[in-house]
C-alpha cells in the first residue's frame, strides 16, 4: 500500500498545480528521439486537466552547469507533448520570476505550460531554498510524479514540497507500489537478474534480493568480481578488487539465505571491445591473459533462460555483456527473449540500460511493467530514502 496522498485525494478545479515530471528524454537533431517518459507522465496530467486544473510543468533535461543552454532546452519536449496530448502547450522560456508568474497569471482551467530545464539556475541541484520558494510561488498544489528522480534532493523533487501542500502523481505512486509489492510479496518462484560492469553499483540491491528472491542469476562485468572472489583466474576482464571481500560475503550469505545465487559458466571473449572483434567461448575457468569477457556465454545463455522460463516473478536490471555491440549482444538479447516469453509471470524491468536493451530487440510490449527511473529503481529496492517521496503528504 503507497503511504502518501496522491494526486486523486486532493480538489485541483481552479488551482494551478505545479507538476514535477522526469522529462530528461534524448535529443536527436532537434528532436525528441525517444518519447517514453512522456507518454509515462500523460495519465497525471490528463486526470489534471480533465478536472479542470491549471497545470504548470517543470523537469530537468540533460546536464547543463546551472545556467541556460540551448542544446538542454525543453522546447523540443513540449513539441512531443503536444502531439502526443493533442493540445496546446504554452512555454515559459524562464523558471521563475516576473515572466513565469505572467505566464501562469494568464492560466485558464485545463490549460498547461510548460517552464524551461530547472537545471537552468543552480539553485535546482543544490535545493536551493530561495530557489525553491520561487518556484512555489508558481502553484496552489504540488505534485510529484518525476520517479526517475525522487531520489534526488533538489529544489524541485523535495524542496519545493516545505512550501505547497505535496501530492503524489499516478507514474510515481504506481512505480513505488509495484517495486514494493516485488520485494513483499512474490509470486514464486522469484527469478532476479542483475548485470551491469559493477558490483559496487548494485551491491545494496543484491543485498535486498538475496533475502526476498529464490533465483538470482548474475551477468554482465559485475560477475568478474564474484569469480574472483571464488578464486578464479578472468584474464584482463573488468575485475572492481575492493569489492571482491564484499562479494565473498554476499556468496556466504545466498548459501545461508538457501537463494540460489548463479554466476556464468561460459563467456564470448574477445581481446578489444570494438565491433570487429575476434571473439571465441571459453569456460569461465579458461579466460587467458590479455583476454576479457564481454557477454556471457551460450551454456550460460541456456541456463540461464531455463531459470527464466520456471519463473512467476521476474525481476532483470542490467545487461549480460556489452549489447550495444552486436559480437556481445547475444547474451542480452536472449535473456530478453525469455523474460518475453514467459507470460504466465509477473516481469518487470529496472531501468537504465536493461530499458535500452528491450527497446533495441523491439521486447518492450512483452513484459509486464518498465521502470522510468533507473537510479531510484536501485535505491527504492536497496532500501535507500527517496527525498522526493519522503516529502509528500503522508495517508
Amino acid at each position: 500500500m503507497f503511504a502518501k496522498k496522491t494526486v486523486k485525494d486532493v480538489d485541483v478545479r481552479g488551482k494551478r498545480v505545479l507538476v514535477r515530471v522526469d522529462f530528461n528524454v534524448p535529443l536527436a537533431e532537434g528532436a525528441v528521439a525517444d518519447d517514453t517518459r512522456i507518454r509515462a507522465a500523460l495519465p497525471t496530467i490528463r486526470y489534471l486537466i480533465d478536472h479542470h486544473a491549471r497545470v504548470v510543468l517543470m523537469s530537468h533535461l540533460g546536464r547543463p552547469s546551472g545556467a541556460p543552454d540551448p542544446q538542454y532546452s525543453l522546447k523540443p519536449v513540449r513539441r512531443s507533448l503536444q502531439r502526443l496530448i493533442g493540445r496546446n502547450v504554452a512555454f515559459s522560456p524562464e523558471i521563475v520570476g516576473e515572466e513565469a508568474e505572467e505566464a501562469v497569471s494568464r492560466m485558464i482551467d485545463g490549460e498547461i505550460l510548460m517552464l524551461e530545464n530547472v537545471r537552468f539556475d543552480p539553485g535546482e541541484k543544490s535545493n536551493d531554498p530561495e530557489f525553491a520558494k520561487r518556484l512555489a510561488a508558481l502553484g496552489d498544489i504540488y505534485v510529484n510524479d518525476a520517479f526517475g528522480a525522487a531520489h534526488r534532493a533538489h529544489a524541485s523533487t523535495a524542496g519545493v514540497a516545505a512550501y505547497l501542500p505535496a501530492y503524489a502523481g499516478m507514474l510515481l505512486a504506481r512505480e513505488i507500489e509495484t517495486l514494493t509489492g516485488m520485494l513483499s510479496d512474490p509470486d514464486r518462484p522469484f527469478v532476479a537478474i542483475l548485470g551491469g560492469s559493477k558490483v559496487s553499483d548494485k551491491f545494496g540491491v543484491i543485498d535486498k534480493l538475496i533475502d526476498c528472491c529464490d533465483v538470482l542469476l548474475i551477468g554482465g562485468g559485475m560477475a568478474f568480481t564474484f569469480l574472483v572472489a571464488k578464486g578464479l583466474e578472468v584474464g584482463d576482464s573488468i575485475v572492481e578488487t575492493d569489492w571482491v571481500e564484499p562479494a565473498k560475503k554476499m556468496l556466504e550469505k545466498a548459501r545461508d539465505k538457501g537463494a540460489d545465487l548463479i554466476l556464468p559458466t561460459d563467456f564470448v571473449i574477445a581481446s578489444e571491445m570494438t565491433e570487429d572483434a575476434e571473439t571465441r567461448v571459453v569456460g569461465r575457468q579458461e579466460i587467458p591473459k590479455r583476454m576479457m569477457g564481454l557477454d556471457i556465454g551460450p551454456s550460460t545463455v541456456e541456463l540461464y533462460k531455463g531459470e527464466i522460463a520456471s519463473a512467476k516473478t521476474i525481476f532483470w536490471n542490467g545487461p549480460m555483456g556489452v549489447f550495444e555491440m552486436t559480437p556481445f549482444e547475444t547474451g542480452t538479447k536472449e535473456v530478453a527473449v525469455a523474460v518475453g516469453r514467459n507470460n504466465r509471470a509477473v516481469s518487470l524491468v529496472g531501468g537504465g540500460d536493461s530499458v535500452a536493451a528491450l527497446k533495441k530487440f523491439n521486447l518492450e510490449e512483452r513484459v509486464t511493467f518498465v521502470s522510468t527511473g533507473g537510479g531510484a529503481s536501485m535505491k527504492l529496492l536497496e532500501g535507500a530514502a527517496l527525498p522526493g517521496v519522503d516529502a509528500l503528504l503522508d495517508k
